[in-house]
Formats: structure tokens, C-alpha cells, sequence
């Protein structure tokens, strides 16, 4: 009989704690990037003890600003760049993602997003810039949904543009040269 309890109680222990595992944990949780925003590097460090998080100096803005960024797990499918206001990390100047990993934005909007979906998402037409230079293929919201979000996207395109689609001005496309490139985003930046 008491081989019987001690059995009894060993089960009991091993099924609470396996259904335990099976509602919890990382798999289950949304990682959304504008929950970072008012975060510090500090904070960030205490909320992803497991990830790996590197920090360093370099040049932004075409190369003429000295900034602090942090990466969160370099060179994996949840890579994240974050620039910092200061040298201190108190502040975050945006956040850039152009892997579709963990992360997700509170947008839906994600990393191959094409510009019709943009476009309804907006619930307005969206604008572009050209591709090949530093900011290639931003987008402008248009007043749109979208203006007031924390959220800037950058389209590319999947096929080969005409030369027209080159350089930093704002394109003016017809219906069918935009379905003919099939822009879709590269990357996502989200400012605070």
C-alpha cells in the first residue's frame, strides 16, 4: 500500500509539472518591437537574459553622426539594430528589423509585405522613394493610417526596375509598373 502512495505522488508531481511545460514558455510568447521603445539598454539586458546582445559605436546617417547601437542576436533570424539618442543607451533612437523572426510589429505588418497590402493597411495610397542610395525605397504614409505610427518601411523590389526608379526622389509609378517590380518590404524602422 505504501509503494502504491509513493507512486501515486511521484505521477501526481511529474504530470503537474509537464503540463506546466507545455503552457509556458518562449515559444508562446509575441515579441513586439515597439515594446522596446521606451526601453534602456539596461532594461533590455534584464528582459532577454538569454539573448545574445552586443553593443558598439559607429557612423549613421550616411555616415555623418557617431552613434551607440545595440544588437540583439547578431546574425540569426531575430536580429535586431537599435541606435541610441546617447552615448548612455538611456534612449532609443529607432529600432530596425529586416529579418522575419521572433519580433513581429503591432502593425502586422512584417518583412515581405507586399504594397498592396501597404496600401490597405494604410487605407491610402502610399508613396516611394527610388531605389540604390542610402534610404532606398521608403515609403510615405500619405496621411494615411499609418502617418502617425512609430513605424517606416523600406520597399525593394523583386524584379529588376527601369532606370526612372533610381535615386533619392519620391517615384511617380502607374499601377502596372508597380506590380511589374513586386516591391515588397526589405526592412522596417521604428522610431520613438
Amino acid at each position: 500500500m505504501r509503494k502504491f502512495f509513493c507512486l501515486s505522488a511521484i505521477l501526481l508531481i511529474v504530470s503537474c509539472n509537464s503540463s506546466k511545460n507545455t503552457t509556458a514558455g518562449p515559444t508562446s510568447k509575441q515579441f513586439f518591437v515597439e515594446d522596446l521603445l521606451e526601453m534602456n539598454a539596461a532594461s533590455i539586458k534584464d528582459a532577454f537574459p538569454n539573448e545574445v546582445i552586443t553593443e558598439d559605436v559607429g557612423l549613421f546617417e550616411e555616415g555623418t553622426e557617431e552613434r551607440a547601437y545595440t544588437v540583439i542576436s547578431p546574425n540569426s533570424p531575430d536580429e535586431l539594430h537599435i541606435t541610441w539618442k546617447d552615448k548612455n543607451r538611456t534612449q532609443i533612437e529607432d529600432i530596425r528589423m529586416d529579418t522575419n523572426g521572433k519580433w513581429k510589429s503591432k502593425t502586422s505588418i512584417k518583412i515581405g509585405s507586399t504594397y498592396d497590402e501597404l496600401t490597405q493597411m494604410n487605407q491610402k495610397p502610399i508613396s516611394f522613394y527610388g531605389f540604390g542610395w542610402d534610404y532606398s525605397g521608403a515609403t510615405l504614409w500619405n496621411d494615411g493610417k499609418l502617418e502617425k505610427s512609430s513605424i517606416h518601411v523600406f520597399l525593394a523590389p523583386e524584379k529588376e526596375p527601369k532606370n526612372k526608379f533610381y535615386g533619392d526622389h519620391i517615384m511617380k509609378a502607374t499601377p502596372e509598373e508597380i506590380k511589374d517590380m513586386d516591391l515588397k518590404v526589405k526592412a522596417i524602422l521604428f522610431k520613438s
